[in-house]
């Protein structure tokens, strides 16, 4: 007796729920995968920009020029830019105001540096709690699909007349399918997380740094603002 193992015959023969099961470890690959790529392209365009714009900065741009060409430009900026923009606009904004010291603008500048770095970070991190998720669950869903149609091949068989390994090995394989997708979803889902994890631990560590030296440039200029009495004109 010839049996068809082709894979599409033994997704096609499988329960409904097996079925399911497979679909949805299917659904969950491709969404995983999007993710994947899209992480990818994000991280990489995140790292190009920064390192575009600390090569700018610490070029010795002069900081209101650099400020005034960011607001300016047509792009809304992004990672590194959009922490100096608002720290910067803030710092201005207090100067602005008179009757600040040089800490308290400093502090003001410091807060809204922070809190952009927070929102560029929840942009990069977004999505990544799917891929663990996928990552760790898939397996047993899979797991799942293969006990049940392993138990549907087994009630077969007790109904069978003669027990015969060509009777219960269609049943058996179509049900290893799913542990297989499981699988398949689940490995590069956990090392896309891993990697991309780390690399947005690193960005934000680099995100952080600009910030505190940020903040110790702008403190040395509310200083010379004091001084120079000139910390209500807001001219730098």
């Amino acid at each position: 007796m010839n049996i068809d193992l082709s894979l599409w015959h033994l997704v096609s023969e499988a329960g409904l729920l097996v079925k399911m099961v497979m679909l949805s470890l299917l659904v969950a690959s491709i969404a995983s995968w999007m993710i994947i790529f899209q992480k990818r392209q994000m991280l990489r365009t995140a790292r190009q920009q920064a390192d575009r714009f600390e090569e700018h900065f610490w070029s010795g741009a002069d900081l209101a020029r650099l400020f005034e060409g960011i607001s300016k430009s047509e792009q809304q900026a992004q990672g590194m830019e959009r922490i100096f923009e608002a720290g910067f606009r803030e710092f201005i904004r207090m100067s602005q105001q008179g009757g600040m010291s040089a800490s308290e603008m400093v502090d003001g500048a410091h807060r809204a540096m922070r809190i952009a770095l927070t929102r560029e970070m929840d942009k990069i991190d977004n999505h990544l709690t799917f891929l663990a998720t996928v990552g760790s669950i898939s397996p047993y869903v899979g797991l799942f699909g293969t006990v049940w149609g392993i138990m549907n091949a087994m009630r077969g068989l007790a109904t069978a007349t003669q027990a015969t390994i060509q009777s219960v090995a269609p049943g058996i394989s179509e049900a290893l399918i799913a542990t297989a997708m499981g699988l398949f979803a689940a490995i590069p889902a956990v090392i896309a997380y891993n990697r991309y994890s780390n690399e947005a631990e690193r960005l934000e560590l680099r995100y952080d740094n600009f910030k505190e030296e940020l903040s110790t440039i702008l403190h040395r200029q509310a200083h010379n603002l004091a001084k120079s009495d000139l910390a209500g004109s807001g001219k730098f």
